[in-house]
Order: structure tokens, then C-alpha cells, then sequence
């Protein structure tokens, strides 16, 4: 998994795969979540300077587009209220981008719906990280070859019975 997202990466990507992300490389990690909400009756002032921070911390994130993709399949901001940063996006910029992108974004929420799919998803991140972990071939652990080879046999199983029934006989 890259260490940093374009938003191409990150539009094109599962959820599970913009979470993994997240997890792995936020700039926000061990941040107040606080920071990124105001609160009720909060004076204006106050929170413009709370939301200058937030701002600022997101912009030097590697992975910011990964968290607006995964704030805008989530539905988070309003137009016209001004009470939350997510992936450098205030709510009404959040909300002005999911109205543009409406069509792509249903598009990308029915995928993560599928559920064998993201099952794919996480069972390839799960090989990558195995393989991230053991990287050097000649290091011979029979218990981790195992694991690998089992993933690795999951996944291939699942795409080719999803090929089967998308009509792909051949490549199946």
C-alpha cells in the first residue's frame, strides 16, 4: 500500500483500501478527533482558528485524498454549515464536491457494497502485508508459507468464481 494517494488513487479505490490507508499513514493519528468538529455554541472566532489548524494538518497529509474520498462515500458536511474538516474540506466544500460528483460517488458506494468483493479487497491487503512483512525469499518459515500460499489460493478461488459469473468462462 502506497504510502501516499492522488484522489485518482483514492476514487478508484474500495473502502477498505482508503481505510487501510487512512490507519496507516494519517497525519491526524494521536490528534484530538475534537479538532476537526465544532462543537455546540462554540463561538465563530474560535472554531476559524480551530479550523486553521485542522486545515493545516491536513494539507501536509499523505493520504488526505483518502480521507476526503472516504468522508464523501460517507455523506459528511452540509452546505451552508460550516462545522467540520475532513480530508482537508470544510462541510460545505464536502457537500459542494459529493453534489458534483454524485454520479461517480453512488457509483463507488454500491461497489463497497459488495461484499465478496471487499472480502477480496481486504484478503489482498492481507497478502500484501504478509509479503511486506517476510520480504526476503530465501528466509524459509514453513507456518508463514502456509498463511501465504492459503491467501493466496482464497483470492484466486473468489476472483475466478466472480469471473465465472460475469461471463468470463475463459479467463476463469
Amino acid at each position: 500500500m502506497p504510502t501516499s494517494m492522488t484522489s485518482a488513487q483514492a476514487q478508484a479505490a474500495r473502502r477498505a483500501v482508503l481505510q487501510a490507508a487512512v490507519d496507516a499513514a494519517a497525519a491526524c493519528a494521536g490528534t484530538d478527533p475534537a479538532t476537526f468538529f465544532r462543537t455546540d455554541r462554540e463561538p465563530h472566532i474560535r472554531w476559524q482558528t480551530r479550523r486553521a489548524q485542522a486545515l493545516r494538518l491536513c494539507a501536509a497529509c499523505p493520504v488526505r485524498a483518502a480521507c476526503a474520498e472516504l468522508a464523501l462515500r460517507d455523506g459528511d458536511g452540509r452546505e451552508g454549515v460550516d462545522d467540520m474538516v475532513r480530508g482537508g474540506l470544510t462541510g460545505p466544500e464536502l457537500a459542494a464536491d459529493r453534489e458534483r460528483q454524485a454520479e461517480r460517488l453512488a457509483v463507488a458506494v454500491d461497489t463497497d457494497r459488495d461484499t465478496e468483493g471487499a472480502r477480496l479487497d481486504a484478503l489482498v491487503l492481507q497478502l500484501h502485508r504478509e509479503a511486506l512483512a517476510y520480504p526476503h525469499r530465501g528466509v524459509r518459515a514453513p507456518g508463514r508459507q502456509a498463511a501465504v500460499r492459503a491467501l493466496a489460493d482464497e483470492i484466486r478461488r473468489i476472483r475466478t468464481a466472480r469471473r465465472r459469473r460475469a461471463g468470463w468462462e475463459a479467463a476463469a
